[in-house]
């Protein structure tokens, strides 16, 4: 029997019962953020239901998670405690049971239409990290930088390769991002370039959030990491490929970087994606001990970046990928992030790097998609990119097929607009 809503979902919607993904929410300017989940084109108010006295299941019934202005205290109390808000909320949410769809005061207050409601971070992130885990990113890059004869370098095969990020300059989709200003590569003998980014480059990415963290000193096993994972969001990661490039050596990426990520505002429970979970590509050589994972599983996310260019309406849709075709998997990823014995917490952010297939028109960021420049994008009829210009806005989507449904993830979406001297 398929579980259905008593609250009208229409077949294209993201949000089925089925999902029912966690954000943070206002319902007018002046109110105080609270949880909230997605339910067709209505926000269900976490802290109305809880109010009421509806999570009343061991985990739930005496705690303050859903009074909060983030998710950080619900996400932080693992497995268990999200089983049972999943149960009731699916529950209450259904269309044979009475208790709110028959209770025209609550489901009021309770269900705020989305087209009203300002989307805000969902957690507070302490940290964040951005991965390098597609096989087809990592040669693609290192065909154009380092050649054929070394476009992967060895050590990308055994470690799940990553860098710290900047937490502080991640924003919420619909957040406008200011080009940023740095230094290029010189040109000839001239002193290196100061201005404007020139290759700015949208990154599409997905983003696990951390919900129970481990103690300092005490890695996680992988076969365990699932259990640390909530969800996950889609993500921007915006890069100045110019930038990025002249500073790169010998630390990484720092200002090509940190100068604004995008992520979407609902986050998809590992519970909800289960039915699309698919093997992970064959890892070869084998991982070692500590990555080798019992079930190595990724998701058949479908994902989409369109642009619009500046001056216009239309979009263009300018390339199509998969969640699964991540090498590394996330479960990876957590576990290895730990193995030294770093010690993550409830709301942090593991980014897995840019998702590209392997065809061309499944690349992951203009860099790819254009060769750094070399091939020319066409965007609509009239209108090419090489790298983004001010006014584009990029818009992100992800979603899962089920039978009669969806799962996805709702829009990731930013503009550029010019520099600030």
């Amino acid at each position: 029997m398929v579980l259905k809503s008593f609250v009208e979902v229409h077949p294209d919607s993201h949000f089925p019962i089925q999902n029912l993904p966690y954000g943070v929410f206002k319902p007018e300017p002046d109110s105080e953020p609270r949880p909230g989940v997605a339910i067709g084109d209505y926000v269900l108010d976490l802290s109305q239901i809880a109010s009421a006295g509806l999570f009343d299941g061991p985990f739930l019934n005496s705690s303050d998670c859903f009074n909060q202005a983030n998710l950080n205290k619900f996400v932080g109390l693992g497995r268990t405690a999200w089983k049972e808000a999943r149960t009731t909320l699916q529950k209450l949410l259904s269309a044979e049971e009475p208790t709110l769809r028959d209770n025209a005061s609550l489901r009021q207050k309770a269900l705020v239409p989305m087209d009203k409601v300002q989307m805000l971070l969902p957690v507070a992130i302490g940290d964040y990290t951005d991965f390098f885990a597609s096989k087809h990113h990592a040669k693609n890059c290192g065909l154009m930088f380092r050649g054929p004869e070394n476009a992967i370098n060895p050590n990308w095969f055994h470690i799940p390769i990553a860098y710290h990020g900047r937490a502080s300059s991640i924003v919420i989709s619909g957040t406008d991002i200011i080009r940023p200003r740095g230094q290029g590569h010189p040109a000839g003998n001239s002193q290196p370039y100061f201005g404007p980014s020139r290759k700015l480059d949208f990154e599409l990415e997905m983003a696990a959030v951390v919900g129970p963290g481990n103690e300092l000193g005490k890695p996680v096993d992988v076969n365990e990491a699932a259990d640390h994972i909530f969800g996950l969001v889609l993500m921007n990661d915006w890069s100045a490929r110019d930038i990025q490039a002249w500073e790169y050596v010998p630390l990484g990426p720092f200002l090509g970087k940190s100068f604004g990520t995008t992520v979407s505002p609902w986050i998809v429970t590992l519970d909800a994606l289960e039915p699309f979970a698919s093997d992970a590509p064959e890892q070869n050589p084998p991982p070692l001990p500590y990555l080798a994972e019992k079930e190595s599983k990724n998701y058949d996310i479908s994902l989409q970046v369109s642009i619009i260019p500046t001056g216009q309406e239309d979009a263009s849709i300018v390339t199509k990928s998969n969640f699964k075709n991540l090498y590394w998997t996330i479960t990876q990823q957590l576990a290895h992030h730990t193995i030294n014995g770093c010690n993550l917490r409830p709301g942090d952010l593991l980014g897995t790097g840019t998702i590209s297939g392997p065809e061309p028109e499944s690349y992951g960021c203009l860099l790819e998609l254009t060769w750094n420049g070399k091939n020319p994008l066409p965007l609509g009829s009239s209108t090419t990119r090489t790298f983004l210009e001010d006014g584009d806005e990029v818009i992100f989507t992800g979603s899962c097929k089920g039978d009669g449904y969806n799962v996805g993830f709702g829009k990731c979406t930013g503009k550029i607009v010019p520099s600030r001297p």
